[in-house]
């Protein structure tokens, strides 16, 4: 995951919207991006109207801060999705959402989607009983995701686990309450994505 090394809760305020992109402190109210409601910086509250372009590149770099990517990496994903059958933005959306870090976090093992990240590349994660170690691994329908591990932190994903119980595991994804293990039941949908992401934007800014 590209790392950011500003504070990361000036991406969720500027972008007006929870990223959980800082773990447990998301979930409290001590929350920045709840606390305060409007852009960071001195001109926070009074921001400039953006034009088009403008619009179309904030809704581009909200969807790379949240699913953790570079820019070469996610001009990859979108020059896959033009290449494949159905809507390129839908298709663009549906592979991220694929990636064995965010599938991690999708079934609420983890705060976040970094934390997703070091658990793969640590060798913990398990696809249709094979250790995969790639974080950028694509899933597809039927895959059962596990995680395996010593007992001191497979507790600690599993009280993690139980911090999260307010937060819901998306329907394409099923969850086996007693271990760390999902099963793909299906791929993603736009209406399984809880973000405000305009694909079509970002579908137009590459096509100029």
């Amino acid at each position: 995951m590209a790392r950011y090394r500003e504070a990361k809760c000036k991406l969720c305020r500027a972008y007006g919207e929870k990223l959980f992109l800082k773990g447990p402190k998301c979930n409290t109210d001590k929350c920045p991006a709840a606390k305060r409601p409007f852009g960071p910086g001195q001109h926070g509250k009074r921001r400039k109207k953006d034009s088009n372009y403008g619009l179309q590149l904030r809704e581009k770099q909200k969807a790379k801060r949240i699913y953790g990517l570079l820019e070469r990496q996610f001009k990859k994903y979108f020059k896959l999705a033009e290449r494949t059958k159905g809507v390129t933005g839908h298709v663009l959306l549906q592979l991220l959402e694929r990636r064995l870090d965010n599938v991690i976090f999708r079934l609420c093992f983890v705060y976040s989607r970094s934390q997703a990240r070091q658990i793969v590349r640590h060798n913990h994660v398990y696809v249709n009983n094979k250790k995969v170690n790639i974080p950028s691994y694509i899933v597809k329908e039927g895959d059962s995701v596990e995680v395996k591990g010593k007992d001191s932190m497979l507790k600690t994903l599993s009280d993690i686990r139980k911090d999260l119980k307010d937060r819901s595991v998306p329907k394409w994804l099923s969850e086996e309450k007693d271990v760390l293990k999902g099963t793909v039941a299906r791929l993603p949908q736009k209406d399984d994505i809880d973000f405000s992401i305009q694909e079509q934007m970002i579908v137009e800014l590459y096509s100029k």
